[in-house]
């Protein structure tokens, strides 16, 4: 490439937690850079989140619908490429549908969107624009799940037989939301998380992995959903019986009330 390619961020600022894995993954092999960003609901601490790394103040946005408008003003040769959504849940089809209609290519964390009818209003969005959209799984990334998958393509395990994928998180074990938390308070909140908690959070994960590591597709799925804390108002625990085309069964449990877990997610084939 003649140029790093330039993002803008929207979310991800001062008190977020995906904002800077994102920003971390980006760095790392120095093709790719952030040039601008509306980091927080908060016009002040999106400003200085701006300053935070960095960046012009004039390229720190107090709202995306800004910095959508004033980037697609900007000569081609400065301007960000695309679009990347790293918000709570209920923000992410927004600034994804602004950005596409303003001409920006947009990677987005899941979901996707809040509701099927978003989803389907940014699928029509994407067909109309022709333009790039990435919905960020970041396990999928990692070298050695690379492998397993180009070793399972191969035939090296034969034909599969069963999946076990586990995420087990013990951080929302209290109800730590009644704390003020900034990370517990939204994903438990339906109104920004969307209809799950737990299985939405982490269990799309587990599942992402069973289906890209194996290229097997689920068919069919029998689910014990559970709260265990009392007053929670999302999932933080399931229980799921997989099957997959082809004859393969498996196995997906996620839980964000396991004590003495941290992040251990684990896929068996």
């Amino acid at each position: 490439m003649s140029r790093k390619i330039r993002y803008g961020m929207v979310g991800g600022g001062r008190g977020a937690f995906i904002g800077a894995v994102h920003r971390i993954a980006a760095a790392m092999d120095q093709q790719i850079e952030l040039v601008c960003g509306a980091f927080s609901s908060s016009p002040r601490k999106s400003k200085a989140s701006g300053r935070d790394l960095f960046l012009p103040a004039k390229r720190c946005y107090r709202t995306f619908e800004e910095m959508i408008e004033k980037e697609a003003t900007l000569p081609a040769d400065e301007r960000m490429d695309f679009v990347a959504i790293v918000t709570p849940n209920h923000m992410h089809y927004p600034p994804a549908k602004m950005a596409l209609e303003n001409g920006f290519h947009v990677l987005s964390d899941k979901p996707a969107t809040f509701n099927l009818k978003e989803a389907k209003s940014l699928g029509k969005i994407v067909k109309k624009t022709r333009l790039l959209y990435g919905l960020t799984h970041n396990y999928t990334g990692y070298p050695l799940v690379k492998e397993a998958r180009d070793m399972i393509a191969a035939g090296k395990l034969g034909k599969i037989r069963k999946v076990v994928a586990e995420y087990p998180q013990g951080w929302l074990a209290t109800h730590l939301e009644a704390t003020g938390q900034k990370q517990a308070d939204w994903r438990t909140d339906p109104k920004r998380s969307g209809a799950a908690g737990s299985i939405g959070d982490i269990g799309t994960h587990a599942e992402n992995l069973a289906e890209y590591v194996t290229g097997l597709q689920i068919k069919e799925l029998a689910a014990d959903i559970t709260t265990f804390v009392k007053g929670r108002k999302l999932d933080d625990d399931g229980n799921v019986l997989l099957r997959f085309k082809g004859g393969a069964k498996g196995v997906l449990h996620c839980s964000q009330i396991s004590v003495g877990e941290e992040n251990n997610i684990n896929l068996r084939v």
